[in-house]
């Protein structure tokens, strides 16, 4: 085990942590963050318009044209805000004026969205935003013009290829000039590459990430999807803030391909979507981690013990770090295989229920901190055979931790009784 340890030290960790804290990586994880409270207010819209109540529906049915208007208005503008958000931060992290960055990025944007309509007596078609571009079908191009524009905008400032009127002059007046230059070059650039090339963008970069659109929503690629997440965190690397800059602009798209069939009473297509690892999988934090507190909250071991009740009302809202480091699971091997099998078991059962139509596919965004069980209740869209596999979901994980916990609290207590065991001296014969 200190050989297993020194190698992923030397080797693994530090190319994992690099990527992790990769600073484009990092401006795309927090433009993710940035829209969460778009997606949680759109979606308690739709639950208000779609809760499969009999009684409900009858009552709402009159009033479900206007409570479409503010989930057209969160998911049908995604790209958009994503693109304004990640091209923020990445300005404010490069020390740019990061407002000037935001809005340039989202003119650039909204400039490759538009489209020409059919020619009409000879004249050219009016010109008009392709709306599927604007919500989740071009959150791919969002990301990749949010980052280029500011990257543009960083080199041709470090280049003194800008326009700098004397500080005398209002600021406002200063960064309109400022920025200038690196508009009028990314326009001229993304001007040709969409309208004189004719490259579609969003359906090129569709093509690009196809493969991984669609694994991501089959068994086997979610359970390996699943592995890493969960692999990663047992070697003490945040294996969200790694793979999320990659995967969840993937899961959002699914969820907005889900609120936009639930709206059409169609079946949603997606049983991945964002919500179905936060919800479903890690119940109570990564590895469904309440589950091992509940197991050692009686635990015959102090230390155990302690840490499970300590670590309990946090586990609650899926904050599970206290007995995450103090247990440890990291780097443990007792522990690290029941929390990576509680996860591929919690991901595999949840993913069948869905395919076979038991329990609703996720539908609404809810905080990722919201309590097991009242999340997988209102990320259905308010299905009870949800909440239901939730509270089953705890005891499940129970009994997967049960001999693993039991292993390590033995091993404990003897360790404890061999510290106290006197040495026997040898003596000679006199």
């Amino acid at each position: 085990m200190k050989n297993l340890t020194q190698w992923l030290d030397r080797y693994l960790v530090p190319p994992l942590t690099r990527m992790s804290e990769n600073t484009y990586l990092s401006a795309i994880r927090a433009g993710m963050v940035a829209i969460v409270p778009l997606t949680i207010i759109g979606g308690l819209f739709l639950v208000a318009s779609e809760m499969p109540w009999a009684l409900w529906q009858s009552w709402v049915t009159p009033y479900k044209g206007l409570l479409e208007i503010p989930v057209a208005s969160t998911f049908g503008f995604l790209a958009v805000f994503v693109c304004f958000a990640i091209a923020y931060d990445l300005g404010k992290t490069f020390k740019l004026e990061a407002s000037v960055s935001a809005s340039m990025a989202t003119l650039i944007f909204l400039m490759v969205q538009l489209q020409r309509g059919e020619p009409m007596e000879g004249e050219l078609g009016a010109l008009a935003l392709n709306m599927d571009g604007l919500a989740s079908g071009g959150l791919f191009t969002a990301i990749l013009v949010a980052l280029v524009s500011v990257r543009v905008q960083k080199a041709l400032n470090d280049h003194h290829l800008v326009i700098k009127l004397p500080r005398s002059v209002p600021a406002v007046v200063y960064e309109s000039f400022l920025c200038l230059v690196p508009m009028f070059t990314l326009m001229i650039a993304f001007l040709t590459l969409r309208f004189v090339m004719g490259v579609d963008i969003n359906q090129t970069l569709q093509m690009v990430f196809s493969p991984l659109l669609t694994a991501l929503n089959t068994l086997p690629g979610i359970l390996v999807f699943t592995f890493f997440l969960t692999m990663l965190w047992s070697i003490g690397i945040n294996g969200d803030n790694t793979l999320d800059a990659v995967v969840a602009p993937i899961f959002l798209m699914y969820l907005a391909a889900n609120v936009e069939a639930a709206q059409a009473n169609e079946p949603l297509p997606y049983i991945t979507a964002l919500g179905f690892i936060t919800s479903f999988v890690n119940v109570g934090g990564t590895g469904a981690t309440i589950a091992l507190a509940l197991v050692m909250i009686r635990s015959r071991d102090a230390g155990y013990r302690q840490i499970s009740r300590v670590s309990l009302p946090t586990q609650v809202f899926q904050i599970n770090e206290p007995i995450f480091f103090g247990f440890p699971i990291v780097l443990n091997p007792v522990f690290m295989i029941p929390y990576v099998v509680s996860a591929m078991s919690l991901t595999t059962i949840t993913f069948l229920l869905m395919e076979h139509g038991l329990i609703n596919k996720p539908m609404i965004h809810v905080p990722w901190t919201t309590p097991p069980v009242i999340g997988h209740f209102l990320v259905s869209g308010g299905d009870w055979r949800a909440a239901l596999w939730g509270a089953l979901s705890i005891p499940l994980a129970m009994l997967i931790y049960y001999p693993f916990a039991r292993a390590a609290e033995r091993q404990r207590l003897r360790a404890g009784e061999d510290s106290h065991v006197a040495p026997v001296e040898s003596g000679g014969a006199s």
